[in-house]
């Protein structure tokens, strides 16, 4: 399984390393950075993934949210996600592990000690799972809360509604 799971990580990096011009640097935000990212974001569909460089799961499926950002282009689908490793986690290896496997996976890092300041601009009520995907309508409301790995198929499903709504 652990061989499968390497293998898997070497594809998605041939796969997903393409476009270095896409890669930024991953910045700390706090609440209400988070809110002004959102606002200004308003008009598109978020898909706003929660993930970790130690969740299995949020790494196997950040390779379908990608695709899925890519198909839905033309619906002003847009994928942000956050890293929701401990903030004493540096910079730097946030940052590597996200250019070397998933370089246009525009993210950010939480800057609060306590994760449920950050989520809760989102959903006061979060339990932790990792991963947990929002699919959020262009108004900013929260049209979904997914929790744990899905598949791609699983995803385009949850996300045509929400589009077609729109």
């Amino acid at each position: 399984m652990r061989q499968l799971f390497f293998g898997w990580i070497v594809a998605a990096v041939l796969v997903f390393s393409g476009d270095a011009e896409a890669k930024s640097e991953i910045e700390r935000i706090s609440p209400g950075d988070f809110e002004a990212i959102l606002k200004g974001e308003l008009g598109n569909v978020i898909i706003l993934n929660l993930w970790a460089t130690w969740c299995a799961p949020c790494i196997a499926e950040i390779p379908d949210l990608i695709t899925l950002e890519q198909e839905f282009a033309d619906e002003n689908l847009t994928l942000i996600g956050i890293s929701m490793d401990e903030p004493s986690t540096g910079m730097a290896k946030i940052e590597d592990f996200r250019d070397r496997f998933f370089p246009t996976f525009r993210t950010y890092a939480r800057d609060e000690s306590h994760v449920d300041q950050l989520v809760s601009v989102v959903d006061p009520t979060w339990n932790e799972v990792m991963p947990t995907t929002y699919l959020i309508h262009r108004d900013g409301t929260v049209a979904m809360q997914i929790q744990g790995k899905k598949s791609l198929e699983e995803f385009r499903g949850m996300i045509a509604p929400v589009i077609e709504l729109q």
